[in-house]
């Protein structure tokens, strides 16, 4: 009866393997939920703190800033940021006034601990206004 527990349990985590495999958007962090937007207007490489009034995070790749009232700036990540989306927490620390493209945010977690643990340091991307589709 042992014997065949352990092989019931084996097949599930194998098929579970086989599921999250046959889903790429699983394997590269990009989010299915992610709504779409409408860009309305160009890039900027930076946008004030002071803003800032709410930070959406997506994916591993893209967050959504909200600045005064409802518009919107979408950065997308030049690159993956791991477990952003998971956790879907970041902090990030400047001197100056603005929050930039060439700044580097920290993944944070909260679980398990009496504080938050940091996951991983990533870059941000360009903020190109948008407004998300609904």
């Amino acid at each position: 009866m042992k014997r065949m527990t352990s092989i019931l349990l084996a097949a599930a985590v194998l098929s579970g393997c086989a599921a999250q495999g046959s889903n790429p958007s699983a394997r590269d962090g990009r989010g299915k939920d992610v709504p779409a937007a409408r860009i309305v207007g160009e890039p900027v490489d930076c946008i004030p703190i002071r803003t800032i009034q709410e930070s959406r995070v997506r994916d591993d790749w893209t967050i959504d800033f909200r600045v005064g009232g409802n518009r919107w700036y979408r950065n997308s990540l030049p690159n993956r940021c791991s477990s952003l989306g998971l956790e879907r927490a970041f902090s990030y620390s400047t001197s100056l006034s603005q929050l930039c493209n060439v700044d580097i945010i920290t993944v944070i977690s909260s679980s398990g601990g009496p504080g938050p643990i940091n996951r991983g340091s990533c870059g941000l991307g360009e903020f190109t206004p948008v407004e998300l589709v609904k």
